[in-house]
């Protein structure tokens, strides 16, 4: 998986915030909606540092990265969490807690 690959932030909530004109699932703005597909790999890297900040949705938790430390939500409680359309890790790495949205994408291409 090449890694321009990582997952988009979208969990199907997707209603527009009037107030700050940005996602209330995903905390996206528009822009980043519209170019997720054409964004390279840092700035899809970007994107998911930004939201790393933002509240996370109702059923999920606000966790930190077990490779890097860095903020992100994890939605797997709920069934909506981002990493459910990636492939899941091999059996034979070392078990670890949620992985952020590009570490994960770089155990995946060590695997």
């Amino acid at each position: 998986m090449p890694a321009s690959t990582l997952p988009s932030p979208c969990i199907g909530v997707c209603t527009l915030d009037p107030a700050t004109q940005t996602c209330r699932g995903c905390h996206r703005t528009l822009d980043e909606i519209a170019a997720w597909s054409r964004l390279d790999a840092p700035g899809k890297a970007r994107v998911w540092q930004r939201l790393g900040a933002q509240p996370v949705p109702p059923g999920w938790q606000r966790k930190r990265c077990a490779g890097c430390g860095a903020p992100f939500g994890c939605g797997a409680a709920a069934g909506t969490c981002w990493c459910m359309q990636l492939p899941p890790l091999p059996v034979a790495t070392p078990a670890i807690d949620c992985l952020c949205p590009a570490c994960l994408d770089a155990a995946l291409h060590r695997a």
